[in-house]
């Protein structure tokens, strides 16, 4: 036998073992799992689905949880993506019980094997004008999805992180292996990934530096989080807007130098006076809108110093429009506007690190997360998000 022929068979022999790898390893013994499906506004129903057999590029994953995110509410509470019935659940994470033979390497180039833990990023169509000629704003893909927001796939019954398993096709996902964070964070990834970007746009402006004064309005769970994301980047006077109390002493924990609770001061002439005050009379240098509220985008520009900027981040879904004076509010100010959408997969690294900085720095976000809710229980958990009883709510595998 040649050196040819040895090469070949030892290939076999490899490929052989792969196969059998990703065919059996942590594989549950029935091939069944569980899913929640959204059939309806309200209405999740939990059920049995059968799990497809994985191609030489798929990966199997077991579910170990995933944040209920703003806009798997808003698809809850009356399918504004006409969706129905599907999967949701986007902020998820688990591990890798299983993987197709050409899988070795996560979208980070990181060698990846069962039993590590991943999240998953965008799924883009690499053949639309972005994709083809702007792939590093890969967001703004035409036809970008992530898992958990597609509706449900006969070939592929587990394509959302509100279930027990998630299959990984290969062809456009990206995701990435995170072992060295814990759940909770992992379970934080996505939603912080979102305010990363944000920063990242923000920063193009060149208004931010350490001298900068930074209104954040809204402190639900991405509010929260793009506080922590400015002050792990050293941003050190927030200023930050809310109606809830609980909400604002979250945000103290997390590095916010200063909170405004909207009931308190219900005029917005006295709360522009005062972030004024706390600004040498000028205003904020810059602003991050977070809430999703027409009334609040609206106001947000008075705050903002001539020559300041504003980052409008709050607008996922459809929420409705605002009226502006453009006179006042952005041509006599020249104030620097720019929107953010979502992330692309090139902003997960840096989330990562962002994490990683978190522990380094004692900034808590993980007490961002209030309730946990199992499979068959997520309505309620749902319920609890739309009545503010918490701020992050995340389903928990049991």
């Amino acid at each position: 036998m040649n050196e040819n022929q040895i090469n070949a068979l030892v290939k076999r022999v490899l490929d052989s073992l792969d196969a059998d790898n990703a065919a059996t390893c942590g594989s549950p013994a029935d091939g069944m799992a569980k899913v929640a499906v959204l059939t309806k506004p309200g209405c999740i129903e939990l059920r049995d689905v059968a799990i497809p057999p994985l191609g030489d590029d798929d990966i199997l994953v077991k579910v170990e949880g995933a944040g209920i995110c703003g806009t798997d509410v808003h698809e809850w509470r009356g399918d504004p993506f006409g969706m129905c019935p599907v999967i949701l659940g986007h902020e998820g994470t688990g591990e890798i019980i299983a993987m197709g033979k050409n899988v070795k390497r996560d979208t980070n180039g990181r060698p990846l094997k069962i039993g590590d833990k991943v999240v998953t990023s965008g799924i883009t169509c690499g053949e639309c004008h972005v994709c083809r000629m702007h792939p590093a704003y890969s967001n703004l893909c035409d036809t970008q999805s992530v898992f958990g927001l597609f509706p449900m796939d006969p070939n592929n019954p587990l394509n959302g992180w509100f279930a027990s398993h998630l299959l990984i096709r290969g062809r456009g996902a990206t995701y990435f292996e995170v072992n060295d964070l814990n759940l909770n964070q992992r379970m934080l990834l996505e939603a912080a990934a979102v305010c990363v970007h944000a920063l990242g746009r923000a920063q193009k402006t060149g208004l931010l530096n350490f001298n900068a004064k930074v209104v954040v309005m809204g402190c639900g769970p991405i509010g929260l989080l793009m506080c922590a994301v400015l002050r792990a980047a050293g941003i050190n006077h927030i200023i930050a807007i809310d109606g809830t109390e609980k909400r604002l002493q979250m945000a103290k924990r997390l590095g916010v130098k200063t909170t405004i609770n909207f009931k308190e001061i219900p005029t917005l002439s006295d709360r522009v006076s005062l972030v004024k005050e706390l600004s040498d009379g000028q205003g904020a240098d810059f602003a991050f809108q977070c809430t999703g509220a027409p009334a609040a985008a609206a106001s947000i520009y008075e705050y903002i110093r001539r020559g300041g900027g504003l980052c409008e981040m709050g607008f996922f879904v459809n929420n409705g429009e605002y009226d502006i004076n453009p006179h006042f509010a952005m041509c006599n100010k020249e104030i620097t506007l720019v929107g953010s959408w979502g992330y692309p997969a090139e902003d997960y690294p840096t989330t990562i690190a962002f994490l990683r900085q978190c522990r380094e720095m004692n900034i808590p976000i993980e007490e961002l997360i209030t309730h946990t809710f199992p499979l068959d229980r997520l309505d309620e958990g749902m319920r609890v998000n739309v009545s503010q009883e918490g701020i992050k709510i995340c389903y928990l595998a049991q």
